[in-house]
């Protein structure tokens, strides 16, 4: 039987997208706080010295880095998804 539609049950969440240079698809990292992470990916990309960024996920992906410098654009994406 399918479910009922109740737009009660539709949540949202944010995630953070990472576009990697020479990189097809963006790295995904879902977060507690996705602005927070955008903002101080966006700082270290502003640096002029190249720095590994290491960070744990709570999404597929669990644990990922990658250096500063290799970091071609930033995203926030909104997803809503049902509970």
């Amino acid at each position: 039987m399918a479910q009922q539609f109740n737009p009660q049950n539709i949540k949202k969440r944010y995630a953070t997208l990472v576009f990697l240079k020479g990189s097809t698809a963006p790295l995904v990292l879902y977060v507690e706080d996705a602005q927070s992470l955008y903002n101080e990916l966006i700082q270290a990309m502003k640096s002029p010295t190249a720095i590994l960024i290491e960070k744990e996920t709570q999404g597929p992906l669990k644990k990922v880095s990658f250096i500063s410098n290799q970091i071609a654009a930033l995203a926030i994406q909104e997803e809503q998804y049902c509970m």
